[in-house]
């Protein structure tokens, strides 16, 4: 928000305040001050001067040079490109050395002709321009005379007021806060009551979106430009004039803050009526854009029906004020903050009204905003109220009455404020003390509901340096907060040394990503938990698992190159188990995902793409010491869906991305994920491991070729290992997989697996007849427990 100091100055004293100690003094009350903006003609080097003559340059014909006097007591020799002047006419003459921000103005030759200086445009000189081409000064203008002294200068702070302090987004409000800060009085406005009546000039329908409405009706307004005072206010901070009716109503705004318009009374049929639209009703905006509506945006309409505002964010093309605008009816109101804002973020449509009114507009504002804009209208443009102001509805009471607890007051700050003080800080920030000894908080600081809220503002407003710091600390025995954040860290580093990178993506999806969850367990109807009031339809889900914004993040990295993937996130989702009777569970879960090589492009390696036994691998990593098996299930919307067991029990869940989904998301080799229980696994990865001394005897292989059914999962090889008790098997693995789809070498539905076992014994040597005994038992063992036959 730009805010003008000499706008400022009409409510509180800022002389002999620099901007930048008006910058450092809002910054360290929390009004950050993006930028300083000095308005007005930048030089004492440009002067007002005549031209004497103008003829055509010599070797150019779109130029002309000019003789100039600048008070100087010869004429001075100008180049000149504007056919806007006459000879005779004064202008603004920047001499050599004038800056214009950055550019100084030299002498120089333009095709071959001397050109001593320039003659300015308004907008060329920090000014607004009026006219196509140079700036025509005043007839009277002196001559010689720095152009700085014919105009004010302003200063412009570029502000960004946070979310909870509407009452800043106006100038009052603002000047109001200074006057606070800087210990100085404050000029309120001394404006007329306004009265009220009910009446049927206005029905609210749609209370829920608009609780309080009002309605001026003036007649005899005469809609012509604004006078120079206020269209020179409102472009100072960057707005257009454009009538004066209209210049009123956005002068009351960046005035008080409280937004208004005025609508063509010849072109309201009947009463107005606020309502909710219908669907698919459609609005012809001010901007010339034409809007589908939905139920939840609110409409200002006539008793025809006709559409004549989008409630608290636009006017309509057809119901404005214009020139031939005789009649006006003039709304003020209070619009639900919540509302304004879905119908803003839907539509893509915001607007300074609803900037204010989706922040929080003061709801005790919306009758002495009107009350000024009348006196302007009735002063500027003629009008006359006829009756009274028709009121529908009522505003909504946001504030109420909030204890300070002085005890706490002193802890907070060391007793270095004293407690005549805060009540005086709290004085000027508009409380008043009530007889039980609470603070009533004004309509304009609903952001004020609890103790804690008085104490922050008495010490924003006194300064945070005034505080003395302190140092304390005292033991306390870690907790299991403790512990899970030591364990989760300890998941982060063995992931990171994995080549692993952390994601953190936002707890709300869209629906269509809920097909890339991959929930812990089955998601049945009424799991999912939906934001009632969701600012986008990219928000409108809790998420039932993580893996949604890894897949999105996925995405992103693979549009921008990506060869490789590997992307993990723990943090919490959301679900109602069992069909929606349990409500609002939250857990949390480890997410993974992976794709793409296996390793570094490097002339020393072949490529090679990461696949299924990659990821098991790596969710092994994380429990080292505890058996990982993959039980294969079907997964909705996932290819090779599996659970994740490990120590006897379900820990997670595996798949691989659909090939289909796989080409929407542009990825040129597989995506698999897996979500992990994170409390689970935390218990899993703290297990103590035995370290074992390295042996001190030879160990000795040897191979085992199996011919299985090609349906016989390495799980269940896996698991007949696991329940074999042959103490000289130190470990197995598999080595070799031969499969022939074509049936020639082997038949199609059998397949060839090669294991490779080794055996030691931790006291001696083993004989090869120790070796050869064992390795039959273990053959013995795996032929009984599964449907195979060995080569």
């Amino acid at each position: 928000m730009n805010v003008s100091l000499n706008w400022l100055a009409t409510h509180v004293d800022l002389k002999g305040k620099a901007p930048d100690e008006l910058d450092k003094l809002l910054t360290f009350a929390g009004v950050e001050v993006e930028g300083i903006e000095i308005k007005g003609v930048p030089s004492d080097r440009i002067v007002v001067a005549q031209i004497k003559e103008a003829v055509p340059h010599p070797n150019a014909d779109k130029l002309k040079v000019t003789q100039v006097d600048a008070g100087e007591g010869v004429l001075r020799q100008i180049v000149c490109g504007a056919k806007n002047y006459k000879v005779g006419d004064k202008v603004p003459c920047c001499l050599p050395g004038a800056d214009l921000g950055g550019f100084v103005i030299g002498e120089t030759k333009m095709r071959g002709v001397e050109s001593k200086g320039m003659l300015a445009a308004a907008s060329e000189i920090g000014l607004i321009d009026a006219e196509d081409g140079l700036m025509i000064l005043p007839a009277d203008a002196e001559i010689g005379r720095p152009v700085k002294d014919l105009f004010e200068s302003d200063v412009l702070l570029e502000v960004e007021v946070t979310p909870n302090r509407p009452d800043l987004l106006s100038h009052y409000g603002m000047a109001r806060e200074m006057a606070t800060l800087l210990e100085v009085p404050f000029h309120a406005l001394d404006l007329p009551d306004l009265a009220t009546a009910t009446g049927d000039a206005v029905r609210i329908d749609a209370p829920e979106a608009c609780p309080f409405y009002t309605l001026t009706r003036i007649s005899g307004v005469t809609v012509t430009e604004s006078p120079a005072w206020l269209k020179q206010r409102l472009e100072a901070i960057g707005l257009r004039p454009i009538n004066n009716v209209v210049d009123i109503t956005n002068f009351v705004l960046h005035e008080l803050g409280h937004p208004l318009h005025a609508f063509d009374a010849a072109k309201v049929s009947g009463s107005i009526v606020v309502r909710q639209a219908t669907e698919g009703e459609s609005f012809l905006a001010l901007d010339g854009e034409s809007y589908s509506l939905t139920p939840d945006d609110c409409l200002i309409s006539d008793t025809a029906g006709s559409a004549l505002a989008l409630g608290g964010i636009m006017g309509g093309e057809h119901s404005g004020v214009t020139t031939s605008t005789t009649d006006l009816l003039l709304e003020s109101a209070y619009f639900t903050p919540s509302r304004i804002r879905r119908s803003s973020r839907r539509l893509a449509l915001s607007s300074d009204s609803s900037y204010r009114f989706e922040r929080g507009a003061n709801p005790e504002g919306v009758l002495p905003a009107a009350a000024l804009a009348i006196q302007w209208i009735s002063e500027l443009a003629g009008g006359t109220v006829v009756g009274e102001t028709t009121a529908a509805g009522e505003a909504p009471q946001l504030t109420r009455p909030v204890a300070l607890d002085l005890a706490r007051l002193d802890q907070l700050t060391g007793a270095s404020i004293s407690h005549a003080e805060a009540a005086t800080i709290l004085e000027r920030l508009g409380l008043t003390k009530t007889s039980d000894g609470t603070w009533q908080v004004p309509a304009f600081r609903a952001d004020l509901q609890r103790h804690i809220d008085l104490v922050e503002e008495i010490v924003r407003v006194k300064g945070l340096d005034a505080v003395p710091s302190r140092l304390q600390g005292t033991f306390v025995p870690s907790s299991s907060v403790d512990h899970d954040y030591d364990a989760d860290m300890k998941l982060r580093q063995r992931l990171a040394g994995l080549g692993f990178h952390e994601c953190q993506t936002i707890k709300l999806i869209s629906d269509t990503q809920l097909a890339d969850a991959l929930p812990l367990k089955p998601l049945q109807d009424g799991d999912t938990i939906r934001v009632s009031l969701p600012l986008s339809e990219d928000h409108a889900v809790l998420r039932p698992s993580l893996v949604p914004g890894l897949i999105a993040s996925a995405q992103r990295n693979l549009r921008q190159g990506a060869e490789s993937l590997r992307l993990f996130e723990m943090g919490r989702f959301f679900r109602n188990a069992g069909g929606g009777k349990a409500k609002d569970m939250e857990s949390e879960s480890l997410a993974l995902l992976i794709s793409g090589q296996r390793y570094p492009a490097a002339w020393s390696q072949k490529p090679s793409k990461i696949d299924l036994f990659d990821l098991k691998a790596i969710v092994q990593a994380l429990v080292p010491g505890v058996d990982v098996q993959l039980n294969p299930r079907d997964r909705p919307h996932y290819a090779l869906g599996a659970d994740i067991q490990a120590a006897g029990q379900n820990i997670g869940s595996f798949a691989m991305v659909q090939p289909s989904r796989q080409r929407q998301l542009d990825s040129p080799a597989p995506l698999f994920v897996a979500e992990l229980d994170l409390a689970k696994l935390r218990k899993l990865s703290a297990v103590s491991l035995d370290i074992a001394d390295l042996p001190q005897f030879p160990g000795s292989s040897r191979d085992a070729s199996l011919d299985a059914p090609v349906t016989l999962a390495n799980a269940e090889i896996e698991k007949a290992f696991s329940k074999l008790k042959q103490p000289l098997l130190v470990s197995f693995e598999c080595v070799d997989l031969f499969t022939d789809p074509s049936g020639e070498k082997l038949a199609a539905d059998r397949k060839a697996i090669t294991y490779r076992m080794l055996y030691r014994a931790g006291d001696r040597t083993l004989k090869t007849q120790e070796i050869d005994d064992a390795h039959q038992a273990v053959l013995e063992h795996l032929k009984k427990a599964l449907p195979i036959q060995f080569r």
